[in-house]
């Protein structure tokens, strides 16, 4: 059994299942608030790895599905500035696993760190369709 601190958008269904398929298989999950943490950059940045800065975005948040950021025109310090003054902005959820950090429910990524044989595998990651809630 491992800890998953799981940084959500509270209300998201999509969120709600992941957690379930977590504590289904044995794990034990602490919820937080994504919108609510107080982040720093230098925090923030260790969730996405060596993603592409455009892979750090939740796509369905109203301001990329509006056309008012363009995440692949953004260096990694100008999108970590706009996600620290606006949460939404970041994808989800954000999980730390021990020293692991991760962006996005990545199955694959999370079967290396987790034991997931309890875990469904074919519930969608964007199926959440409340505003700005996006698993993309």
């Amino acid at each position: 059994m491992a800890t998953v601190v799981f940084y959500e958008k509270p209300g998201c269904s999509t969120n709600a299942r992941q957690k379930q398929q977590l504590t289904a298989a044995g794990h034990r999950v602490i919820a937080k608030d994504l919108l609510a943490e107080t982040w720093q950059p230098e925090r923030l940045r260790a969730f996405f790895g060596d993603l592409p800065v455009a892979d750090w975005f939740n796509l369905r948040a109203p301001a990329l599905k509006y056309g008012e950021i363009i995440p692949e025109k953004l260096s990694a310090d100008e999108a970590l500035a706009l996600m620290v003054a606006d949460p939404i902005l970041v994808r989800r959820p954000l999980m730390q696993i021990g020293e692991h950090l991760s962006v996005g429910f990545d199955l694959q990524q999370l079967a290396a760190w987790l034991d997931l044989a309890a875990l469904e595998t074919d519930t969608p990651e964007t199926s959440c369709t409340k505003n700005g809630c996006g698993h993309d």
